[in-house]
C-alpha cells in the first residue's frame, strides 16, 4: 500500500526529526563516537532516515499498524539509541585496535619510542676488518687504562663513548685508503676485504660493544691486588690468570641464561645505552639543520669542545679545584668543622667541586639515569648522610666517637688501625681464632656500618620491588618464551634479520666455566682458599640475584654492589 506524502498522522510533523542534518537525540551518542567527530553523526542519521523511509514511519505507520504515535517517538527514540551506540562501539574497537597494532609495533617505553629507530638494514657489512682491528684495539686499551686509574682516590672511568667517539674518524680513514682487495686467509677457502665500503653504523656500533667490553675493570683484580699489596703474599700468574677470566665468563653464561627476561623483554630499557643510540644518531644521521637550531651533531660538537676545554682546568691548571671546602678554611683547626665540611673525609656540608669526575666518580653519569631514580637517591643520601649518620655518631651509637666518622679502614676497640697480621698464620695464611680472641673485634668507622647493614636491607628491598612491580612481567616472559613469542619490533627485528646465538652455547660456556673455577680453586696447592663448595655457594647466590639486580639495573640505570656476599660467603667459610 503507498502512503501518501500529505498524510496528517501526528507522526508525520516529526519526520523532520528523521531527516539527515537535523541531529536530535542523536547529539547525545557523541559520547560514544568522539574520534568520528560529525561526520558520524551525520551518518547515523543517513541510516536512521533510510530505515523510517523504507519501513513507512514517517508517513503513518503508527495509523495502519494500530500503534501510538508516543510509542512510535519512544521506538525511534531507542532505535536511533541502538544504532548510534553500534556505530559508537565499532568505532572504539577500530581505533584501540589501530592504537595497540601501533604500541605493538614500537616500544613500549616513551625513551625507547623517541630514541630508537624501528628500521634496520641488514644488508650493511658488520664483521669487517676495520671491526675487528678498532674493535680489539678499543678493547685492551679501555681495559688498561681504567683499570690503571682505578686506583685513584677519585676514580677517572673512561667510558665506552670515549672510544664511540675517536673510531669514527679512524674507521672512516680506513674506508677512504685501505685497498678494495681481498685477502684469503692461509690454508683456507676464507676471504676477507680490507676495505668493503663506506664505514657504516653497524661497524660502529660493534666497536662500540667490543669497547664496552674492556672498559669496566675486572672485579676479581681486586683480590689480586689486596693479596699483593696489603698482605705481601705471591699467587701463581696462572691461578691469578685463571681468576680473572672465569668470574669475567660466568658473567657471559649468566647473561645467556637470562636473556629471555634482561634483553628480549621491552620493559627492561638499560637507559644508558640510549645514550650511545642518541650519539651513534646524531653520529650518522642525514639530519636537516631547523631554522634558528642545531642538529645533533652541531650541538655534540660544541659540547664537546666545551668540555674539553674546561676539563684542562680542574684537571691540569688548577687541581686544587677539584674539592672545595669552606667550612674547613674557615675553621682549619677544628675536628668537628673537618667532620662536617670535608668532602673527602667528612660529610661535605659546604664542600663542592668544579671537577666532573669528582661529580660522577662514584655513581656515574646522572645524564644517563631517569629522573625518579635521582630523586630516590638524593632522599636517600639526605637521610642517610645529613640525618642518621650525624645524629648516630654524635650519639655515640656503637662506639662511634672512637673512630672517625667516614674511614673506609678496620679499627681495633682502642680506635687505633687494626693489625691484621696478628690474626693471620704468617706461615699457612689461615686465620688465627686465638690471636683473634686476644687482640680485639674488628671495628668500622659508623659510615661503613650502616653500609653494610642496607646493603642486607637493600638486597631484600630488591626481590620486593622486583616481585610487586615487575613479577607478573617476568611470569609473562617465562610463558611467552615457551610459545616462542617475543617483545616489540626491535626484539622481532633482531630475530628476522639475524641469526639468533643457541641457547646451549651460554648452558655449555656457563658449565665449562664452573668446572674451571673450582679446579682454580682446588688447585694451585689452594692459594685461593675457596673450597668447592664456596663457589656452589656463589653461584647459588648468582643463580638468585642476578635476575632481580639486572631488572634494576635495567630500568633505573643504577647497579647494585653486592657488600652482602662478601659477609654471607664469608660466615661459611668461619661460622
Amino acid at each position: 500500500m503507498e502512503h501518501s506524502a500529505s498524510n496528517t498522522n501526528p507522526v508525520s510533523s516529526q519526520s523532520k526529526k528523521f531527516e539527515p542534518g537535523t541531529h536530535g537525540a542523536v547529539h547525545e551518542l557523541s559520547g560514544f563516537v568522539p574520534l568520528m567527530g560529525e561526520k558520524i553523526l551525520m551518518d547515523l542519521e543517513v541510516v536512521c532516515f533510510e530505515l523510517a523511509r523504507r519501513f513507512g514511519v514517517s508517513s503513518g505507520i503508527g495509523a495502519v499498524g494500530g500503534l501510538s504515535s508516543g510509542f512510535d517517538q519512544q521506538f525511534w527514540h531507542w532505535m536511533r539509541f541502538v544504532v548510534g551506540l553500534g556505530f559508537g562501539c565499532g568505532s572504539w574497537l577500530f581505533w584501540l585496535s589501530v592504537l595497540k597494532c601501533e604500541e605493538v609495533n614500537d616500544s613500549p617505553i616513551e625513551e625507547v619510542r623517541l630514541t630508537v629507530p624501528i628500521t634496520d638494514d641488514p644488508t650493511l657489512p658488520c664483521l669487517t676488518f676495520r671491526t675487528w682491528v678498532l674493535g680489539l684495539i678499543s678493547c685492551a686499551l679501555l681495559a688498561f687504562l681504567n683499570q690503571f686509574f682505578g686506583y685513584r682516590q677519585n676514580a677517572i672511568y673512561i667510558s665506552s663513548v670515549s672510544a664511540q667517539i675517536v673510531v669514527l674518524p679512524i674507521g672512516k680513514l680506513m674506508a677512504a685508503y685501505l685497498p678494495v682487495k681481498s685477502v684469503r686467509v692461509p690454508t683456507t677457502k676464507w676471504s676477507f676485504s680490507l676495505n668493503p665500503g663506506p664505514f657504516n653504523l653497524k661497524e660502529h656500533v660493534l666497536i662500540t660493544i667490543f669497547a664496552n667490553s674492556g672498559s669496566n675493570s675486572v672485579y676479581a683484580v681486586g683480590i689480586i691486588t689486596i693479596v699483593k699489596a696489603f698482605y705481601h703474599r705471591q699467587l701463581h700468574p696462572v691461578a691469578a690468570m685463571l681468576l680473572a677470566q672465569t668470574t669475567q665468563l660466568l658473567g657471559y653464561g649468566w647473561a645467556g641464561v637470562f636473556r629471555k627476561f634482561l634483553v628480549d623483554s621491552p620493559y627492561m630499557w638499560w637507559p644508558s645505552n640510549l645514550v650511545q643510540v642518541s650519539l651513534f644518531r646524531a653520529l650518522h644521521d642525514d639530519e636537516v639543520r631547523p631554522k634558528g637550531g642545531l642538529t645533533r651533531l652541531q650541538f655534540f660538537i660544541i659540547v664537546l669542545i666545551s668540555s674539553f676545554s674546561y676539563y684542562v682546568v680542574p684537571n691540569y691548571l688548577f687541581p686544587s679545584i677539584t674539592a672545595l671546602s669552606f667550612v674547613c678554611w674557615i675553621w682549619k683547626d677544628s675536628v668537628t668543622a673537618q667532620q662536617i665540611g670535608s668532602g673527602l673525609h667528612g660529610l661535605g656540608i659546604g664542600s663542592f667541586a668544579l671537577d666532573w669526575s669528582t661529580v660522577v666518580g662514584f655513581l656515574g653519569s646522572p645524564l644517563a639515569t631517569p629522573g625518579f631514580a635521582i630523586i630516590n637517591i638524593l632522599v636517600g643520601y639526605v637521610l642517610l648522610v645529613y640525618m642518621v649518620l650525624p645524629i648516630s655518631y654524635w650519639t655515640n651509637m656503637f662506639g662511634a666517637k672512637r673512630f672517625p666518622i667516614i674511614s673506609s679502614h678496620v679499627f681495633n676497640a682502642d680506635g687505633g688501625r687494626y693489625n691484621v697480621s696478628t690474626i693471620l698464620n704468617e706461615t699457612t695464611f689461615q686465620f688465627n681464632e686465638s690471636g683473634y680472641e686476644s687482640y680485639s673485634k674488628i671495628n668500622l668507622s659508623i659510615l661503613f656500618v650502616f653500609s653494610y647493614g642496607l646493603s642486607f636491607a637493600t638486597l631484600a628491598a630488591t626481590l620486593s620491588h622486583v616481585a610487586l612491580f615487575h613479577g607478573r612481567t617476568i611470569l609473562e616472559q617465562t610463558k611467552a618464551s615457551f610459545q616462542h613469542k617475543f617483545g616489540d619490533v626491535h626484539t622481532r627485528l633482531m630475530k628476522k634479520n639475524y641469526d639468533v646465538v643457541p641457547q646451549w652455547w651460554f648452558y655449555l660456556l656457563l658449565a665449562l666455566v664452573i668446572g674451571l673455577t673450582m679446579l682454580t680453586c682446588e688447585g694451585f696447592g689452594k692459594q685461593l682458599q675457596l673450597p668447592y663448595w664456596g663457589v656452589l655457594l656463589a653461584i647459588s647466590l648468582a643463580l638468585v640475584f642476578t635476575l632481580p639486580i639486572g631488572v634494576i639495573t635495567a630500568t633505573t640505570n643504577q647497579v647494585q654492589y653486592s657488600l652482602h656476599d662478601h659477609l654471607l660467603i664469608n660466615w661459611f667459610l668461619h661460622p
